[in-house]
């Protein structure tokens, strides 16, 4: 899946120590993400296992021409109501702060969005960030996506609950 330089790929055994960034740097992943120290040897295992692509979740490395990793994205099964089959992929993004505030964000949310409308029979997709994350909810919106509304009290995020917004996008809408 390509837009312009940006492309989305599947993850490499040789991107597993980039990643590994993710459980020990704070700074990298961001305040609005990062939710404490985990060891790596449950990501390794994972790629060795799956590749970090299953039926009900997976990832992607977020990749510019001439420059190469710039971040990922993921997604995963998000239920409502009592019948299993009616779900909606929730997504997520971490982009490098070099790479922040450029329109990589919202291009990589729109891939990934064509990517799971033409390979699932999904009808939803969602995202959540949080109140003050304005950058991320401009990006959404950038990329398709409506505001719901906000989960009042729905992370559990640096020792206390926090509100979430959530964006959705439906099949069919651009």
């Amino acid at each position: 899946m390509k837009m312009g330089d940006l492309r989305l790929r599947p993850v490499r055994e040789s991107d597993l120590d980039w990643l590994d960034r993710y459980t020990f740097d704070e700074d990298f992943l961001g305040q609005d993400t990062w939710s404490g120290f985990t060891g790596t040897q449950n990501q390794r295992r994972r790629f060795a296992e799956t590749g970090f692509l299953t039926a009900s979740d997976g990832r992607l490395v977020i990749d510019l021409a001439d420059t190469g990793p710039i971040g990922i994205v993921l997604w995963y099964r998000k239920f409502y109501g009592p019948n299993e089959a009616a779900f909606c992929w929730g997504i997520g993004i971490s982009l490098w702060p070099e790479h922040r505030g450029r329109g990589h964000g919202s291009a990589a949310q729109r891939l990934l969005a064509d990517y799971l409308f033409a390979h699932s029979t999904v009808r939803r997709i969602e995202a959540d960030t949080l109140p003050e994350n304005i950058a991320e909810q401009r990006a959404l919106e950038k990329a398709g996506f409506q505001r719901d509304g906000v989960f009042r009290g729905a992370w559990f995020l640096r020792g206390r609950w926090r509100d979430c917004v959530v964006y959705s996008l439906l099949r069919g809408e651009s």
